[in-house]
């Protein structure tokens, strides 16, 4: 019903910059929120940055400061951009996004498959 098409992960060095992007499509009738998550080796996924309806924004502290988190209503599509990396930002990197559907009211979320973000010292 929805797909989450994610890009932007690789390889980069510490203190460099990766832009990652994530677009929604399928039956939506309108996206409450879109957001990144991220999974390191042997860690819970957490909260990266979140972006909601009124353009609510929220960050990990670990990444405030560095990371920047916009959306493109229009293409329903969210961006991050990731300054300054560091090592301890290995990790998957997922997209989430909260959906209404075209068929009802309620808000389901969808994940993108996740995309790998190696940040090398």
């Amino acid at each position: 019903q929805v797909q989450l098409a994610e890009s932007g992960g690789g390889l980069v060095q510490v203190g460099g910059s990766l832009r990652l992007s994530c677009a929604a499509s399928g039956s939506i009738r309108s996206i409450n929120a879109m957001g990144w998550y991220r999974q390191a080796p042997r860690k819970q996924r957490e909260l990266v940055a979140i972006l909601s309806s009124g353009d609510t924004i929220n960050y990990a502290d670990s990444v405030k400061g560095r990371f920047t988190i916009a959306r493109d209503n229009a293409e329903n599509t969210v961006y991050l951009q990731m300054n300054s990396l560091k090592p301890e930002d290995t990790a998957v990197y997922y997209c989430n996004a909260q959906v209404v559907l075209t068929t009802g009211i309620y808000t389901f979320s969808y994940w993108g498959r996740g995309t790998q973000i190696t940040v090398s010292s």
